[in-house]
């Protein structure tokens, strides 16, 4: 573990911010809204590092080398974030969970934050202990969800013909407990936003009770909602060439011409960061730059432990 990443009472140091994207169902959009998050952090001039640890997909990887395979291709300069995935070493061993590789996890994950402004972690769509891991450390956690009844089963039970809130899921309680663990331990909060993903241009009847459901679970959960990112054919186009909506489209970076949904797509996630309140005001700003000249100081590597690869 880098020096400086924890205090001596196991309190974890000023340094960078933990952003987790973080649903236990697949197809949520977890892997777009991380990606896209970063490239406005390093547009917004800080240093931002993305982690993947959805040892099966590695989608998040996959975009990231997409990114950089296309920029090649094309002869541009497209921003790239820092980018760490589990080895394989740690994928064969992620049955075995024991002290050592959830210690190493933990300490890989601290190095990082300790030397960016910014740290986005992509979880894998499942309950597993590296998704558990990561929400124990997240100063943010985003839930993209699809808008359905469906997706909102992850959040709550609810009643068929009333809809009353029966129950919190399992992922409700697993994001319980970390906001729990991070109170009593680092004297920290986790700030939870629930994303709506794939809303209609006009709310029809479902959209409407989910909405009401929403409201009433965010209260007894304490969570925030915002709106994210429609059923765009964009964004899945974004992906196969590792580019997003906050890219310049008049370069050359796309494949065609930008058409309308390229730009309402970027206004979608204009309005999505906009939303997660993210700390970029110019205090954040000198932080951020005090921190760089210190790791510049430093002039070492990140040490990272046997558990991560970068790439």
């Amino acid at each position: 573990m880098s020096a400086g990443a924890w205090t001596s009472n196991g309190r974890r140091r000023a340094n960078g911010r933990v952003i987790v994207c973080g649903n236990e169902k697949g197809g949520s959009g977890k892997t777009t809204t991380a990606m896209h998050i970063a490239i406005a952090l390093i547009d917004s001039g800080h240093s931002v590092a993305t982690v993947d640890l959805d040892e099966r997909q590695l989608s998040l990887t996959r975009y990231v080398d997409n990114r950089r395979r296309w920029a090649r291709f094309k002869g541009i300069t497209l921003p790239v974030p820092h980018h760490f995935h589990v080895s394989p070493a740690a994928r064969a061993a992620a049955a075995d969970v024991n002290s050592v590789l959830v210690r190493e996890l933990k300490e890989g994950i601290a190095s990082i934050a300790a030397s960016h402004d910014f740290v986005v972690i992509d979880t894998p769509g499942a309950n597993t202990f590296l998704s558990r891991l990561a929400h124990r450390m997240a100063d943010t956690l985003i839930s993209p969800m699809n808008d359905s009844f469906v997706d909102f089963d992850v959040l709550a039970r609810v009643d068929p013909l009333s809809h009353e809130i029966l129950g919190y899921s399992q992922y409700a309680l697993v994001v319980l407990d970390a906001r729990r663990s991070r109170l009593h331990s680092e004297d920290a909060s986790l700030d939870w936003v629930v994303v709506r993903n794939r809303m209609s241009m006009l709310a029809s009847r479902n959209e409407r009770k989910i909405d009401s459901s929403l409201r009433q679970l965010a209260v007894d959960l304490g969570f925030r909602v915002t709106a994210g990112i429609s059923e765009r054919v964009a964004f899945r186009e974004f992906f196969t060439i590792g580019v997003t909506a906050l890219d310049d489209f008049e370069s050359q970076v796309l494949r065609t011409e930008p058409t309308m949904s390229h730009l309402m797509a970027r206004q979608e996630i204009r309005g999505l960061l906009k939303a997660l309140h993210f700390p970029l005001d110019e205090s954040n700003r000198m932080k951020a730059d005090a921190r760089r000249r210190q790791a510049a100081s430093v002039s070492r590597p990140i040490a990272l432990p046997d558990v991560f690869a970068k790439c």
